[in-house]
């Protein structure tokens, strides 16, 4: 119980430093918009553009295969466990956006974000490593934003770069 109790703790501490940020309109505002790349169309845009580049399916194929193993396990992990979110848990404390569901463990957004960048790496290398820093501002957006916690992200990013694995 230790461990779970301090990742809490550690989890409690960043999310209150995060709270420091809500303060900065024009920084929210920018971190709005990072969190909204991640709602889900980039998913579909993404593996489209790639395919129509690369003049082939089998990466659209893939991506597709990817999304179809992601999803699920997203919604069968975040209604088992069913983690509250901080402003269910944490007292006076408010998110600056409605989130899409009820349940934050773990973060679709992040999860997503990095199989998609997952994905994109694996097509064209090296050069496309830069786009983890997109799914990294993706997951931390999410925590500033007050609708994760950092280790709803850890386990989003973990489980995005797993499933990654799994399908290549």
């Amino acid at each position: 119980m230790t461990v779970l109790h301090d990742m809490y703790q550690y989890d409690l501490r960043l999310l209150r430093w995060c709270v420091k940020s809500h303060y900065h309109r024009k920084f929210i505002n920018c971190v709005r918009g990072i969190s909204r790349t991640g709602d889900g169309y980039m998913q579909v845009i993404v593996p489209t553009l790639v395919a129509m580049y690369s003049q082939s399916i089998a990466f659209f194929m893939l991506a597709l295969i990817a999304f179809a193993l992601e999803r699920p396990i997203y919604f069968v992990l975040k209604n088992t466990l069913k983690r509250r979110r901080p402003p269910d848990i944490v007292p006076n404390f408010k998110c600056l956006v409605t989130p899409s569901d009820q349940f934050s463990f773990p973060s679709g957004h992040t999860m997503a974000a990095f199989l998609l960048t997952g994905l994109v790496v694996v097509e064209f290398g090296a050069i496309a490593i830069p786009m983890y820093l997109w799914a990294t501002a993706v997951g931390a957006s999410r925590v500033i934003l007050g609708v994760h916690f950092p280790s709803d992200i850890l386990a989003g990013a973990t489980l995005g770069s797993l499933i990654l694995i799994g399908v290549v």
